[in-house]
């Protein structure tokens, strides 16, 4: 292993208790495996170091040859390897991983403040048909959200609402905090709508009409075209830069809060390639939809179309 690269992992190593080196971050795990490594040290401590391989092929490789562990996600501990998913996971199980990761147990979970409006807090009541309306609400790692009309469990944490009784479990209420639940009627359809400052940023669709909009307007961004260098030769977008997820150092010094717009044919490709643009920490990422294609046919008919 060349010298550097191992510097580079003792360095990494030693800039915490706790490192994890998985796929995607701990706020949007991009494989099953790394979310429930991610889900039972959440459980264990309010922070620890998380390293995305995927956004770095040189470190994801030697890291499988310093391991001798051909997988990820892998979790050190005072630089030693713990293990993977299924080890950490059977150790959570087992009641040994907070021991080894330094703690006396799962953390205390704090009653998350939660606003229900009043016209939620009716369509409770009126779907239960009884008061209290007893309501379970799960949050997931991606933060969706189900409702579901239920007692609550035994471990469950119980926010009284007055008419509403809301239940979560431990997870869900570390995500809870800061929630509003609505209840609205557009026309003829009707639903809860729910605000969470606590989820993670999501692709932004853009039609290529708003695109010609920002451009149009000067607006700061960076323009990411993710197609092959023979189909720029092609047609591609003014000022547009070429762009790889197998390659992202062009992003390595990108302020993450720089809007950035991804395009490529179809809408396909960018679209893949914006998910990984959001794991590496961007909060305001555009997929222009229909691509460069529907560009030459909504936008600009002299761009050339393949």
């Amino acid at each position: 292993m060349d010298e550097a690269v191992r510097t580079r992992i003792e360095q990494i190593l030693s800039s915490g208790k706790v490192v994890l080196f998985m796929k995607g971050n701990r706020r949007a795990p991009a494989c099953g495996f790394s979310s429930r490594t991610v889900d039972a040290l959440d459980e264990l401590l309010p922070d620890y170091v998380t390293i995305d391989i995927l956004a770095d092929e040189t470190l994801r490789e030697a890291m499988k040859a310093y391991s001798s562990w051909p997988t990820f996600p892998q979790l050190y501990v005072d630089g030693k390897l713990v293990g993977g998913a299924d080890i950490v996971t059977e150790m959570h199980a087992a009641g040994e991983l907070a021991a080894s990761v330094g703690t006396k147990g799962p953390m205390p979970v704090e009653t998350p403040e939660v606003m229900l409006t009043e016209a939620a807090v009716d369509a409770f009541v009126a779907y239960a048909e009884t008061t209290p309306a007893k309501v379970r609400v799960e949050i997931d790692r991606a933060f969706d959200t189900v409702l579901d009309l239920a007692s609550p469990r035994p471990l469950d944490l119980i926010l009284d609402m007055g008419r509403v009784l809301l239940a979560m479990d431990a997870a869900s209420a570390r995500r809870a905090d800061g929630m509003t639940i609505d209840f609205v009627r557009t026309g003829s359809t009707e639903g809860f709508k729910i605000e969470n400052p606590n989820a993670p940023p999501k692709v932004r669709a853009l039609p290529v009409q708003g695109l010609a909009q920002m451009l149009a307007s000067n607006k700061p961004m960076l323009l990411l075209d993710v197609r092959t260098e023979d189909e720029r030769d092609i047609v591609k977008l003014e000022g547009s830069v070429r762009f790889s997820s197998d390659d992202p150092e062009i992003l390595d010094e990108v302020d993450r809060a720089m809007p950035i717009v991804l395009y490529c044919h179809h809408g396909v490709r960018s679209r893949a390639a914006a998910e990984h643009v959001i794991r590496l920490g961007f909060r305001e990422v555009y997929n222009v939809t229909g691509g460069i294609d529907a560009w030459s046919q909504q936008v600009d008919p002299s761009a050339p179309r393949y």
